[in-house]
């Protein structure tokens, strides 16, 4: 081993000490606390380093909430709106198809070639008006035939007479017998009974003319034709010529549940007819508004409901057969009740309540009764009066007793703006949506 020689240290007290006779070991014993000193000194620095980031995120923390845009004691905003007395309506909702009041399938009653068309595909037609006209010439013939065969056996008839009268005076002067008299007067009565044949032959004649002018049966729209002109059609064709739909009025058929139907019925034998409203297939448009005609005399087993059928004007075309729409049944009104956003409401354990607002405008938690909801509004049977300010936005973070910063509804846009119920129902500060059980 190597010895360290020559090397004076000061010591403690200042005299310098030899180690001159210092062993080796002692060195390595020096580099080893060199080399903790140097580890302890590399993980404080990795502590300060993230100690002084988590202190910066601290610090930008905390200035955003010297800057106000967090404070844990500010009042809670939220939107509210106040109570309102007014009517609100009951419906009773079902999906419902747009059929024609009549359809009507126009086919030919005799042979022949189409010659003409007179009306174009989806053309407002008129009962009685000229649609197609089917070649007349083969019964104009037979017409013309039957009034030949009528002269002749008119002609025949007459001789017929004036030999029957010439046998009366014979048989009264006793030159003829009785049976030839009756023999000439059974001829006469023959030829009397084919003047009748000939007369309807004839008529008919004049009904198969008429056939081949084939006029609207109905008044409605005329669909795509099915039959082309230069086409010969036949009484037996299984195919029609063209299919006409009435669609002024116009029906709609609709479902609802079994439970419902002994309101409906009380509501019919009262005398009064229930209005229909029929929604697009979004429920959120109105399209038109019917009447109540008539209620299935079962109910389908299978679904548990029964069918109903109301009838539109549709003045304006905007029922269409095989549409498919929302309907609406209005069974009821209640008047004068307690009204409110459907948005109040809210349910927990002990049953619906909301959360109205004082004139502090602390929140307090008033358990109400619903009677019923139309859209996007509740009617209120208790819990709640005319004037009430309740929360419809925001409920979720309140509780009891908690300061709020109520605001209106917002119109489009952004800005806020005072908001007030119309008198049907809605808020002039947001849309209102379809009615609703």
């Amino acid at each position: 081993m190597a010895r360290i020689d020559e090397v004076d240290a000061p010591s403690a007290d200042g005299t310098r000490v030899s180690l001159r006779d210092s062993p080796a070991g002692e060195g390595s014993s020096r580099r080893g606390w060199l080399i903790l000193a140097l580890l302890a000194v590399v993980v404080g620095s990795v502590y300060w380093y993230f100690h002084s980031r988590g202190a910066q995120a601290n610090g930008i923390g905390t200035g955003a909430a010297d800057n106000g845009s967090f404070d844990p004691n500010a009042a809670v905003p939220v939107v509210v709106a106040t109570a309102h007395r007014g009517d609100l309506p009951v419906y009773f909702n079902g999906l419902g198809t747009v059929t024609a009041f009549n359809t009507v399938t126009v086919r030919s009653r005799v042979d022949g070639q189409i010659v003409k068309i007179n009306f174009t595909e989806g053309q407002f037609v008129k009962e009685g008006d000229a649609l197609i006209e089917i070649d007349p010439r083969p019964y104009q013939v037979q017409l013309e035939q039957a009034e030949g065969q009528l002269a002749k056996d008119q002609a025949q008839l007459k001789d017929m007479q004036v030999d029957y009268e010439r046998y009366q005076l014979l048989f009264k002067e006793g030159v003829i017998p009785k049976q030839q008299l009756d023999t000439q007067q059974a001829q006469v009565g023959t030829y009397e009974g084919a003047i009748k044949a000939d007369l309807a032959t004839i008529d008919n004649a004049k009904l198969q003319i008429t056939y081949s002018h084939i006029t609207a049966p109905i008044s409605g729209r005329a669909g795509l034709r099915l039959v082309d002109i230069g086409n010969i059609v036949h009484a037996t064709d299984t195919n029609g010529l063209l299919v006409i739909t009435q669609l002024q009025p116009i029906a709609l058929l609709f479902s609802l549940p079994q439970d419902q139907l002994p309101e409906v019925v009380a509501k019919m034998r009262s005398d009064r007819q229930l209005a229909v409203e029929a929604y697009d297939r979004d429920n959120s448009d109105k399209i038109a508004t019917g009447k109540l005609l008539t209620i299935d005399n079962q109910i389908d087993t299978t679904t548990g409901t029964y069918k109903l059928k109301a009838v539109f004007d549709n003045a304006k075309n905007e029922l269409f057969p095989n549409q498919f729409v929302n309907v609406h049944l209005l069974v009821d009104t209640k008047r004068n009740v307690v009204l409110v956003p459907t948005t109040a409401i809210l349910r927990g354990p002990q049953g619906t309540y909301v959360f109205g607002v004082n004139s502090k405008n602390s929140v307090a938690v008033k358990h109400v009764k619903v009677e019923n909801t139309t859209g996007n509004l509740a009617g209120i049977s208790s819990g709640l009066a005319e004037g009430d300010v309740v929360v419809v936005d925001g409920q979720d973070k309140l509780k009891d007793g908690i300061v709020v910063d109520p605001h209106t509804q917002r119109l489009g846009g952004g800005s806020s703006a005072q908001s007030s119920f119309l008198p049907d129902g809605s808020t002039s500060g947001a849309p209102t949506g379809g009615p609703g059980r």
